[in-house]
C-alpha cells in the first residue's frame, strides 16, 4: 500500500508530522482521526508518488497476451491461482507489469476475487477483460476465459498492425503533402495574388481561387493561432470524453459512424453472445449471465440496452423480444436467439451466432483495411487538384477572354 506523509496537530496544540501506510487518502485521514490528531495536510510520500506514477503507465498488449495465455496454461495444468500469479510475477521483466502482478497476487492472497483486483488497474486491464474474467470466475471456467482473452488481444493487435501497415504509406504522403501544401500557401500562392487583382475587382475571379487566396492569407497572418488552437481543442475533446457521460457519447458516435459503426456493433454483439452462451453452458442463471455479459460488449450504449432487456427477462419475458425492442441488435441475430429459446438450446445458438458474426466482421475489416490506402491517396489527389485548378482557372479564363 502507498505511504502518506502527514502534518497534524495534537489536542494540546503541538504540531507533529510523519509517514503512515494506507490504501488511500481517505483511509489515511481516518487513521489520523483515530489517533486523536487533527490532520493539516496529507500527501503521498516520494516513494509512493513514484509508485502511483508507475501504476499509470501502460503495459504493451504483447506482454498482456503472454500473461493471459501463460496464466491459462498454469491453471489448466492444475497450478493454484495464487501460485500461478507468483510464478508469472517472478519471471516478468517489465517494471509496471511486475508491480501490478505483485499487487494482484497480494490482494488475491487476502481473499479478493481476481476480477476485482484487476479492476483496480484500469490503465492495464480493459473493462472487457475484467468482465470476462468475472464471467470465468462465476462459471468456473477461468482458464478458458483467459485463453479467449489472449486470443482476442492477439487478434486486436494483428488488426492494429494491419491497419497501421496499410496506413503507413498514405500517412507518409499526407504528412509530406500537408507540409508542402502549407509552404505553398504561405510562400508560393501569394506571388500569384497581384495577377488576380484585376479579375477580383471585376468580380470574375473563380470561387476556388478566392477561397485559396483567403486560406493563404489566414495562414500568413494568423497561422500561429493554429499552433495554440489545435492542442487546446485536442485537450478539450479528450476532457469531454474522459467521464462516463462523455464515453457514452463517444460509444454512440462510434455506432453511428458510417462504415465503422457496423463493424463496431458486430464485434460488440459477437463478444456478448459468446460470453453469454459460455456462461449459460456452464450453468450460470440467465439473469446473472446477462449482468456479466453486458459488460463484455465494451460499448456503453449496448450495455444499457442489454441491462434494460434483462429487467424484462426478470419479469418472465423471453430474451429475444426485449432485445428486439431496444433496436440495437440485427434482426437475424434476434431470430436465431428466439429459435434457440424455443428449442431450449440457447447457449449453443449464442456461440454459433458469435462465430458467424466474427467471421463476417473479419471479412468487413479486411475490406476496410484494403480500402484505406486508395482512399487516402484519392483525398490527397483531390486536395492537390483543387489547388492546381484554383491557380490555373483564372489564367485559362484570361486567355479565353483575350482570344
Amino acid at each position: 500500500m502507498p505511504e502518506y506523509r502527514f502534518v497534524a496537530r495534537e489536542m494540546t496544540g503541538k504540531q507533529v508530522d510523519g509517514v503512515l501506510t494506507a490504501a488511500n487518502e481517505r483511509e489515511a485521514l481516518s487513521t489520523l482521526g483515530a489517533r486523536g490528531v487533527f490532520p493539516l495536510s496529507v500527501t503521498l510520500a516520494d516513494a509512493a508518488k513514484a509508485h502511483q506514477a508507475n501504476k499509470r503507465r501502460r503495459v504493451p498488449a504483447r506482454l498482456l497476451c503472454q500473461f493471459y495465455s501463460q496464466l491459462a496454461d498454469l491453471l489448466r495444468a492444475g497450478v493454484p491461482l495464487l501460485r500461478s500469479l507468483e510464478l508469472l510475477e517472478r519471471q516478468t521483466r517489465h517494471v509496471t507489469l511486475k508491480m501490478v502482478l505483485q499487487e494482484v497476487r497480494d490482494q488475491v492472497a487476502d481473499g479478493t476475487r481476481l476480477a476485482e483486483t484487476l479492476r483496480q488497474h484500469p490503465t492495464v486491464f480493459t473493462e472487457l477483460t475484467i468482465s470476462m474474467v468475472r464471467a470465468g470466475e462465476e462459471g468456473s471456467f477461468l482458464e478458458d476465459t483467459l485463453q479467449r482473452i489472449a486470443d482476442f488481444t492477439e487478434h486486436q493487435e494483428e488488426l492494429k498492425g494491419r491497419v497501421f501497415g496499410a496506413m503507413a504509406y498514405p500517412a507518409f504522403l499526407v504528412v509530406v503533402g500537408t507540409i508542402i501544401l502549407v509552404l505553398m500557401l504561405i510562400f508560393f500562392v501569394p506571388k500569384f495574388e497581384p495577377l488576380f487583382d484585376r479579375m477580383r475587382e471585376e468580380g470574375t475571379l473563380p470561387w476556388a481561387t478566392t477561397a485559396l487566396l483567403a486560406v493563404s492569407y489566414q495562414l500568413q497572418h494568423r497561422g500561429w493561432v493554429l499552433l495554440i488552437v489545435i492542442p487546446v481543442l485536442y485537450g478539450f475533446i479528450q476532457k469531454q470524453f474522459s467521464n462516463d457521460q462523455g464515453r457514452r457519447r463517444f460509444d454512440a458516435f462510434r455506432l453511428k459512424l458510417y462504415g465503422v459503426g457496423q463493424v463496431v456493433r458486430s464485434l460488440a454483439i459477437a463478444r456478448f453472445c459468446r460470453v453469454l452462451g459460455t456462461l449459460l453452458h456452464n450453468g450460470v442463471p440467465i439473469l446473472n449471465s446477462l449482468k456479466i455479459a453486458k459488460d463484455a460488449t465494451g460499448n456503453r450504449v449496448l450495455s444499457e440496452a442489454i441491462a434494460e432487456a434483462a429487467e424484462h427477462v426478470s419479469s418472465g419475458r423471453s430474451l429475444a423480444q426485449p432485445l428486439a425492442e431496444c433496436k440495437q441488435f440485427p434482426i437475424d441475430v434476434i431470430e436465431m436467439i428466439s429459435v434457440g429459446e424455443e428449442a431450449n438450446n440457447l447457449e449453443h445458438v449464442l456461440v454459433s451466432v458469435a462465430e458467424k458474426m466474427e467471421r463476417h466482421t473479419n471479412r468487413q475489416l479486411d475490406l476496410v483495411v484494403r480500402l484505406l490506402e486508395p482512399l487516402m491517396l484519392v483525398i490527397m489527389a483531390g486536395v492537390i487538384l483543387f489547388v492546381l485548378l484554383a491557380l490555373m482557372l483564372p489564367i485559362f479564363n484570361s486567355s479565353t477572354a483575350v482570344s
